[in-house]
């Protein structure tokens, strides 16, 4: 059995890989890194790295991703495969980091509550956007990283470096997934990557925003499940 450890993305907690969590299970022991230890996604990487089994399969969603990229270049020979969900190896922009900083702004002189119900209507495709239990979920999770741990994360996620140059290097058995209308880190990033990871498999979710693993968790389970058995 394969040990697999799953890193989640911006203000998410645990909760955000629930669903593939229950559905991996049966394939083998199941981690769920904490991205709050950190300053920099190369700190958040190696305090993963430092709990993380000697070898194991690694998936990650958004930010989750970027830690990934980040785990395969400090110690590509402790993961088995590699999965990439809704995820980008482009460094922030400026309009990027501007947009990011405002909403630290935001969340520390605000309604910090009030924000994160706004997620589902930025990062879910149309169909799900007035899903109340998808806002619970994202509510229950940005309130556990805690407005400390979403400056933190932005400013890592800020800092990080380009990715591009790195992919290639990349030889273990890989999954890019992207949601159809993942706004955010769109399909044609999602294509990027899997163009230049050799032998990666590009699956692209229907009916799907950014949120992937609760927006569309059965068709996200399926594609991890397909991946850690093939």
């Amino acid at each position: 059995m394969t040990p697999i450890v799953l890193v989640p993305g911006l203000l998410c907690s645990a909760e955000a890989f629930a669903p593939q969590a229950a559905a991996l299970w049966r394939y083998g022991p199941i981690t769920i890194a904490s991205t709050l230890e950190g300053k920099t996604l190369s700190q958040i990487a190696a305090a993963i790295l430092s709990t993380a089994p000697p070898r194991f399969a690694l998936a990650g969603i958004s930010m989750g991703g970027y830690i990934c990229l980040e785990i395969m270049r400090q110690a590509p020979e402790r993961v088995i495969k590699l999965a990439l969900l809704d995820t980008s190896a482009r460094p922030d922009s400026p309009e990027q980091t501007a947009q990011r900083r405002a909403l630290v702004a935001q969340a520390q002189t605000g309604d910090f509550a009030a924000l994160l119900a706004r997620l589902p209507s930025v990062l879910s495709h149309p169909a799900h956007q007035s899903d109340p239990a998808l806002r619970a979920v994202m509510v229950r999770m940005g309130l556990t990283v805690g407005i400390d741990g979403f400056h933190r994360q932005q400013e890592a996620i800020i800092l990080r470096i380009d990715s591009r140059p790195s992919l290639p290097a990349i030889s273990v058995p890989t999954l890019v997934l992207v949601g159809d209308c993942d706004p955010l880190t769109p399909p044609d990033q999602a294509e990027e990557l899997a163009a230049a990871i050799p032998n990666a498999r590009l699956v692209v979710v229907p009916e799907c925003g950014h949120a992937s693993t609760i927006e569309q968790p059965e068709a996200v389970s399926r594609a991890l499940i397909d991946w850690i058995t093939s």
